[in-house]
């Protein structure tokens, strides 16, 4: 028998965090490892009356490119993938690894040139989503590898993953909305609000959001999602902020990342391990020194670090930045190659305050 939380996951992701309809043109991605996930997702999109189409990766494969192509071929983009991301409406990934350490010898500077050319696909799916007319959600498959990442059993580690998406739930999407109601009290309050200051052990740091918005992220994009976002004006951030958590890059942890902000530019970068992959990252394109997102995870379900960034940014009683690419519909104007999101605990002695008034003390907020 097959396991009911992958089942009810396909749905969410097609119903919920979607919403396919008939006649919508649905991308599935995945590696080879995540199959059984790809088959319950492709089934759902037909009973939806959507028209899929499966793309289907291989981690060795694509090793194999990072490692050898060349220049031309590094700058060669599919036209079927282009035209992909030009007209379709749906963008469903389902992310899996065999092999989280599988890249750590390959130079940074490899992947961060492959990065820089695959950016235009970047920028048409962040933009035709910003205006609305592309959907798309990001999940994950658990496996052997990234259970061992996690320091858990594969079910332990299933448990986890299903949980953390309310698939343990008979109605996962009614979780979600619940969820999604909490958080837009938050967004809500912040709206119209101008300065951002987080003081504790690991930051000193403020920034301006004045004209930008928060997004409340509630499983429509990452799935599982519960933080809320936005893109603070670029030049705005001045401080430093020291990152809790390694940040994983390219099958490489980087980890004790401290940065230094001066007029929105990181002036200063170090991290305790791994910092030629930092230095790669900040010195990619004139945004990467940049912030692109300031996000405070509310997800309580999630207290763990697992070493997979698309949970650890969401436990509850952290913030997370990215430098690099921000999200247009949070009013961000950074662009570039990179979005690297980093980690920092806010539960012990730490606040932030918004235009002088404590919304938020030791990981949880106070407004």
């Amino acid at each position: 028998m097959g396991d009911i939380r992958i089942e009810r996951l396909a749905k969410v992701l097609v119903d919920y965090a979607c919403d396919v309809k008939p006649g919508m043109w649905v991308g599935i991605l995945g590696d080879v490892v995540t199959l059984p996930a790809l088959r319950e997702v492709y089934k759902e999109v037909i009973r939806a009356g959507g028209n899929p189409t499966l793309f289907i990766s291989d981690e060795q494969m694509s090793r194999q490119f990072v490692r050898e192509a060349n220049d031309d071929q590094i700058a060669w983009l599919d036209p079927s993938q282009t035209l992909y991301y030009e007209k379709a409406d749906v963008y469903i990934r389902i992310g899996s690894s065999t092999n989280t350490r599988a890249m750590s010898n390959i130079p940074a500077s490899r992947v961060q040139k492959i990065n820089a050319a695959r950016r235009p696909w970047l920028d048409t799916r962040l933009n035709r989503a910003a205006e609305g007319s592309f959907e798309w959600v990001g999940t994950w498959y658990p496996n052997e590898a990234s259970a061992q990442e996690a320091n858990m059993s594969l079910e332990e580690y299933e448990d986890f993953v299903f949980g953390s998406c309310f698939c343990d739930k008979e109605d996962p999407a009614g979780e979600w909305r619940k969820l999604s109601a909490h958080q837009q009290k938050k967004v809500d309050w912040l709206k119209g609000k101008k300065h951002v200051r987080l003081q504790g052990p690991n930051a000193d740091i403020q920034l301006s959001i004045d004209g930008r918005t928060f997004i409340n992220s509630d499983g429509h994009k990452n799935m599982p999602s519960g933080e809320i976002f936005t893109g603070p004006v670029e030049e705005s951030v001045n401080g430093w902020i020291r990152f809790s958590y390694p940040s994983i890059v390219g099958g490489r942890a980087v980890s004790g990342i401290e940065l230094k902000f001066e007029d929105g530019k990181v002036v200063e970068g170090k991290a305790e391990t791994n910092d030629d992959l930092l230095q790669a990252q900040l010195n990619t394109d004139a945004g990467s020194r940049y912030l692109g997102e300031f996000a405070i995870g509310t997800n309580f379900g999630i207290n763990k670090f697992t070493g997979n960034i698309l949970f650890d940014e969401k436990i509850g009683g952290t913030v997370h930045c990215a430098i690099g690419m921000g999200y247009p519909e949070t009013g961000s104007k950074n662009r570039s190659a990179v979005h690297w999101d980093m980690i920092c605990d806010m539960r012990n002695d730490s606040t932030i305050h918004v235009d002088g008034e404590l919304f938020y003390r030791n990981g949880e907020f106070v407004v």
